[in-house]
């Protein structure tokens, strides 16, 4: 199925083993289903876990398909890219585990969507990034055995950023492959002085994508892997607005170029990252059109966490065309056609 209103960013957490029983370590993700939907709203209850202690509580949408097509039907999007929550990012995990747990975890995705409702679900995975060989293995057979069609990776890796050179074995693999990368901050702690709501949610989770995406630009990673695709959630952070210091800071270092060469080159490279539409303003857009281009942005929700309070995840690029930021037909593309061109889900099919 391709077409219609696809949804590039939304999370799903599958019913699996509980690795903090096996292992005795709290940090361990696990999902406990306190009611499957049995009473009369069908809504089930559930929590994620890290030990003992609950992480965030979840409706049964988080990993329940025939309820979240409803929930989907209700949006009036027709298809969703399922994603990992991404506290089961285990990288500080001991990396034997943590491709086990992986493993697992993108084994019960891709059992979920074959099960669930025909056609309206993709799925990307995750791999243990703190061991390249391992994170190739993993990624090797989520796109060739199980129908993965990207995989989820955290804005830093146990204190290294995406430029390190730990990594570029599995940026090499993900470009070899033909797979894009997906990059979403695991929390907003670290990149800011000041923690809790709203400086967590706020500031802190975009600042960390957007020193991702500066780690990816500036680091080299981009300039290595010219086929490379990356996206960026939430609408990259706050790196589009960053971008313009970000450059003339650039040449402050030993390098002898010019603000006007280094702004040439790397304004091309920014055009090969992709971002979705998170930004809850449609005053965001143009910004995001101007570094990224309109083909290069796609719809995102980070169902089934996004409060009904914030509206319709197409209000805002519905909005952005009523006010002239970007064509109906751009709009358009955005629903859908854009995701499809990043995730290669129409060469996909052709293959299978």
């Amino acid at each position: 199925m391709t077409g219609g209103i696809l949804d590039v960013h939304t999370h799903f957490f599958p019913v699996m083993a509980d690795f903090a029983a096996a292992t005795g370590d709290p940090r361990w993700p696990s999902l406990v289903v306190d009611d499957a939907g049995s009473g009369t709203d069908g809504s089930g209850a559930a929590r994620i876990m890290r030990g003992g202690e609950v992480f965030r509580p979840v409706s049964s949408s988080c990993w329940d398909l025939i309820r979240r097509a409803a929930a989907m039907d209700a949006l009036g999007i027709d298809r969703q890219v399922l994603s990992p929550v991404p506290v089961t990012l285990t990288t500080w995990a001991e990396p034997a585990l943590a491709a086990s747990f992986a493993r697992k975890q993108n084994e019960a995705f891709a059992t979920a969507v074959h099960d669930g409702p025909a056609g309206r679900f993709e799925w990307i995975g995750s791999v243990p990034l703190q061991d390249s060989d391992l994170a190739v293995a993993e990624l090797e057979y989520g796109v060739r055995a199980l129908g993965m069609v990207g995989v989820e990776i955290g804005t830093e890796v146990g204190g290294h950023e995406l430029d390190h050179d730990a990594l570029r074995p599995f940026f090499a693999a993900a470009q070899d492959l033909d797979v894009a990368v997906f990059v979403h901050p695991t929390d907003g702690s670290g990149a800011i002085r000041r923690g809790g709501v709203p400086y967590e949610f706020g500031l802190g989770m975009l600042t960390d994508t957007a020193m991702a995406a500066s780690a990816l630009l500036f680091g080299g990673v981009l300039d290595a892997f010219p086929q490379l695709r990356v996206g960026l959630a939430h609408g990259c952070g706050t790196f589009a607005w960053a971008y313009p210091r970000l450059a003339r800071g650039a040449t402050l270092g030993p390098s002898a170029a010019t603000p006007d060469e280094v702004l040439v080159r790397t304004a091309a490279l920014v055009r090969r990252l992709w971002a979705d539409t998170l930004v809850f303003d449609p005053s965001q857009l143009p910004i995001l059109i101007e570094r990224f281009g309109v083909e290069h942005l796609m719809l995102g929700s980070d169902f089934p966490f996004y409060p009904p309070s914030f509206g319709n995840p197409v209000d805002t690029i519905n909005a952005a065309v009523d006010c002239g930021h970007c064509t109906s037909a751009e709009g358009t593309a955005i629903y859908g056609a854009n995701a499809e061109q990043f995730l290669r889900l129409a060469s996909n099919r052709e293959v299978a």
